[in-house]
């Protein structure tokens, strides 16, 4: 085995733990959001306002973002190809990922700075100034949806990029860059929907979607990775041989 099949091995096995980690960390700490009819401002800002926890979950939904991003930038390196498709479709996915990663940082800090602290001015504000108070939650709301529709469609389009070059990788079985890029779908589905609808049952049902659809490929990712031996050697391109 040469030390770039041991490197590229390695890299595929802490890509593929840290995107499963990342993302089963992501629905976790997600349960324990306040929950409730999102669109419904009156009631759901009454239930933002009396949340204890809300800084450590958005925390948590960032950190765990942060892991499943860098597992796909991991994955990056895995794609040391001599093809110019799945190179360039790497390089843009990277950056994709990069991108995604600052824009749910822009995120957190609208959704779990600005407007709990929004939310808790207007639920403590007097009778006289509640209207302008809830005015200015909802405008911080409306925010959050612009930024969450961006973030969206920024990482819909790291994965499909990413699905792009897995597919020409001689090693990754094509079901998993398919079901990879099926998950890039539905994230383009969320954030044209939190465009238009905002937090509708819509986005939900295409949120959990996208989760199950990235579990899945991330577990057959982590299988790959395992799979391999250390007796494996190079294919003639460079690549590592398919594991079935």
């Amino acid at each position: 085995m040469t030390n770039r099949t041991f490197s590229r091995r390695t890299s595929l096995r802490l890509s593929s733990g840290m995107l499963f980690v990342g993302q089963l960390l992501y629905i976790v700490v997600t349960q324990f959001h306040a929950g409730g009819d999102a669109n419904n401002h009156p009631a759901i800002f009454a239930a933002y306002a009396g949340n204890g926890i809300w800084t450590a979950v958005h925390l948590g939904q960032f950190a765990s973002m942060a892991i499943l991003l860098a597992g796909l930038l991991a994955l990056f390196f895995v794609l040391d190809v001599q093809d110019g498709t799945a190179r360039w479709a790497g390089r843009l996915g990277a950056a994709s990922a990069v991108a995604a990663l600052a824009l749910y940082g822009v995120l957190q800090a609208v959704d779990g700075v600005a407007l709990k602290q929004a939310v808790n001015a207007w639920a403590n504000a007097p009778d006289a100034e509640k209207a302008a108070r809830f005015a200015s939650a909802e405008a911080i709301r409306w925010l959050e949806w612009g930024v969450r529709s961006y973030q969206d469609f920024v990482l819909g389009l790291a994965l499909l990029l990413f699905a792009a070059a897995v597919v020409r990788m001689a090693w990754a079985p094509r079901p998993i860059a398919y079901l990879m890029g099926l998950s890039g779908l539905t994230y383009l589905v969320q954030g044209w929907v939190a465009a238009a609808e905002g937090f509708s049952p819509t986005q939900s049902v295409a949120i959990v979607l996208a989760w199950v659809l990235s579990l899945v490929w991330m577990i057959w990712l982590g299988a790959v990775a395992w799979q391999m031996q250390s007796s494996e050697i190079v294919d003639e391109d460079g690549s590592l041989p398919t594991v079935i």
